[in-house]
């Protein structure tokens, strides 16, 4: 088995040890990177539970810096989320045609230029409001 990063192989050290040792009841060897590790070989196991700590570290970093950029994005503003792909105009007028019953629904997503799912979303969304 070849694996180009340990953090693509698991998110958590004891992921590792669990593949780790799974793989070493089916005999199958590891190669991390061009190295070959044997997990039955005490220093092959020291050198993958480190491996394993050093990827759950860079994991775990990349997590934190993610959340804390949104936070700063979120106290200036600027992290809004996915925008609607409706105006609040164009979404009037796709659920009085779903209200018309004149058109089918792929055929509303065709004259508005959205998806089939887009259509059903809306619609959901209406549904919950108006039950809340």
């Amino acid at each position: 088995m070849v694996v180009t990063k340990l953090d693509r192989l698991a998110r958590s050290v004891l992921d590792a040890r669990d593949i780790a040792d799974e793989l070493t009841r089916k005999d199958v060897a590891l190669s991390l990177g061009g190295s070959i590790y044997d997990p039955t070989d005490p220093i092959g196991r020291l050198l993958f539970n480190v491996l394993g700590i050093v990827a759950e570290f860079e994991s775990d970093l990349i997590r934190a810096r993610t959340r804390e950029g949104m936070a700063i994005a979120k106290a200036k503003g600027r992290l809004r989320g996915k925008q609607p792909k409706l105006s609040n105009h164009q979404r009037k007028h796709l659920l009085g045609l779903v209200d018309g019953g004149e058109y089918t629904r792929v055929e509303i997503a065709e004259l508005m230029g959205v998806s089939r799912t887009t259509v059903y979303r809306e619609i959901q969304r209406r549904e919950r409001t108006a039950t809340s």
